[in-house]
Parts: structure tokens; C-alpha cells; sequence
């Protein structure tokens, strides 16, 4: 096939995609790799530039997990993880709002701006987006479990054709309460749930879900998701991934990815090419 003919095929094949997505809206957690290698970076800026050209409203949820994780030793403030969420204490909590909703966040949304988008940086806090109460009755620190998401203030951004970046940090419902810390991939899922986002994507580290055997599962139901975690083929940091795509697509999101932020241009060849290069979550009846 010459050269010319496959570009042609490829826009053919993008061109059904294309069509269907056509105002839609998407949730896409953006972390790991592609949040900090500068050339992900860059084409992860191009991808949301593409998306939206295409007549997609995408709405970003960031994480920062690695960021928190040098401040808080520069700091010298203890930090231990379980099951994929971090313990929080009170000192930690003040520096992982100043990293996301301060650094990450604000560094994002001029970068998006720099690459021609309307990008608005704002956190779970702002407009009271969302409101979250104690994990695990507070076994976990100042970890929330979000119960509320007031969506009024991203559906006005959309409308106005701003692109929303989101910082996953939420309110009490205390005055002087520091707020809670709230895993990006549950707050990404709480958001795309609360805007009937026609998909969330979750952008990692990791080819997407794998086997016992680390190949890649490409499809998966709700039912084969839960029979995987209980064979302990889906374990650690997954868990939290894996959950948020269930509670998704259970609460009418049609589809949840999973794919490897660190796969150049990885969102577009999801979206807009029948392989797809992740691991898709939909509901058993589809």
C-alpha cells in the first residue's frame, strides 16, 4: 500500500468515529508519564486541540501523584499508600492542594491555553463542584469519598466552549475544613457520571488492564471485571481504575478506557481507530 493510500485508509476508518463522537462529551483523567514527560506532554496538548476541533467538549481531571510525592519529602511529612489511595494527614492535605490546585493545576490550563484552547483550571472546591465526606470513616486521613458534585459550573464552561481542568481536591461541609483529598480516577468518574459523559478515560502508566499472563484485555464487562479483582489478576493502583470505570458505566456513562498515556498521540488512536490501543469497561448487556 503506498503512502497515499494509507493515510486515506486511516481517515476512512477514523470517519465513523468521528461522526459519532460529534458533541459529545468526554471525561479524560490525565497523570502518570503523560503528565510529566515533556514530549507526552505536548501531544497530549495536541490531542485535546484535535478533540475539540472535532466538535468534542473534553473535560480534564487531573492527577499529581508524583509531584506530591516529592514535596511531601522535601517536606519531610511521612506518606504511605493503601490500596491505591494516599493516607492524608492534616499537613499532608495543605500540600496536596498546593500542588494540584496551585502547581499542576494552573500549569496545565496556560499550557492547554498556549496550544489554542480556552482552558479554565479550577478545583473540586470551587463552586462547591465537589463535596466529599470521610473514606473508610476517616481511616485514611483526609481522603474523601465524594457524596455531592454540584455540576452547574462545568456545564457553563462547556457551553461557553471553554475546556474544563480539574484539580481533585473537595469540599466539606464544614467552614474551616481543609477539604479532602480525592483519588483523580473516582473524581474523573464522578464527574463524567454527574455530566452523562458519553465516555471517561483514564490515562496510566500501564498498557491498560492485563491478564495473568500480561496480556492486554481489550474488552471488559462489569461481570469480568469483578471476577478478575477476586482472582487478584486485578491488584493495587488498578483497583481504584478499574472501580471508578464500573460505577461509570453503571451509572449510564457508555463506555470507560483504560489505555498507556505513555503511547504517543494514545487518546487519538483509542477514539478514532477500531483496534483501539487500552482496555474498554462496558456494561454486561452491551
Amino acid at each position: 500500500m503506498s503512502k497515499y493510500s494509507r493515510i486515506v485508509s486511516i481517515l476512512l476508518d477514523s470517519l465513523p468515529h468521528i461522526k459519532l463522537f460529534n458533541g459529545a462529551t468526554m471525561v479524560i483523567k490525565y497523570g502518570g508519564a503523560a503528565q510529566i514527560n515533556p514530549q507526552l506532554k505536548e501531544q497530549f496538548a495536541i490531542d485535546i486541540v484535535m478533540l475539540y476541533m472535532l466538535g468534542i467538549k473534553p473535560v480534564i481531571v487531573h492527577g499529581g501523584g508524583n509531584k506530591i510525592s516529592e514535596m511531601l519529602q522535601t517536606l519531610q511529612i511521612p506518606t504511605e499508600f493503601v490500596d491505591g489511595h494516599r493516607v492524608t494527614s492534616l499537613e499532608a492535605m495543605k500540600v496536596v492542594e498546593m500542588v494540584l490546585s496551585g502547581e499542576i493545576n494552573k500549569e496545565l490550563s496556560a499550557f492547554l491555553n498556549f496550544h489554542g484552547l480556552k482552558a479554565v483550571g479550577i478545583s473540586g472546591k470551587d463552586s462547591r463542584l465537589l463535596c466529599a465526606t470521610p473514606k473508610d470513616g476517616g481511616k485514611l486521613g483526609y481522603v474523601g469519598d465524594v457524596k455531592e458534585v454540584n455540576i452547574e459550573v462545568v456545564q457553563k464552561l462547556l457551553e461557553g466552549g471553554f475546556v474544563p481542568v480539574i484539580a481533585p481536591v473537595a469540599s466539606a461541609d464544614e467552614a474551616h475544613h481543609p477539604g479532602f483529598n480525592i483519588n483523580a480516577d473516582t473524581a474523573a468518574c464522578a464527574i463524567a457520571c454527574a455530566l452523562k459523559a458519553k465516555k471517561v478515560i483514564f490515562l496510566t502508566d500501564t498498557q491498560g488492564v492485563l491478564n495473568a499472563d500480561r496480556t492486554l484485555l481489550k474488552s471488559l464487562s462489569i461481570q469480568e471485571v469483578e471476577s478478575y479483582k477476586q482472582k487478584n489478576v486485578i491488584v493495587g493502583g488498578m483497583i481504584p481504575k478499574v472501580d471508578a470505570c464500573v460505577k461509570a458505566v453503571n451509572a449510564g456513562v457508555e463506555k470507560a478506557h483504560i489505555i498507556d498515556g505513555r503511547v504517543e498521540h494514545s487518546l487519538l488512536l483509542e477514539l478514532f481507530t477500531s483496534g483501539g490501543v487500552g482496555t474498554e469497561i462496558l456494561r454486561d448487556s452491551q
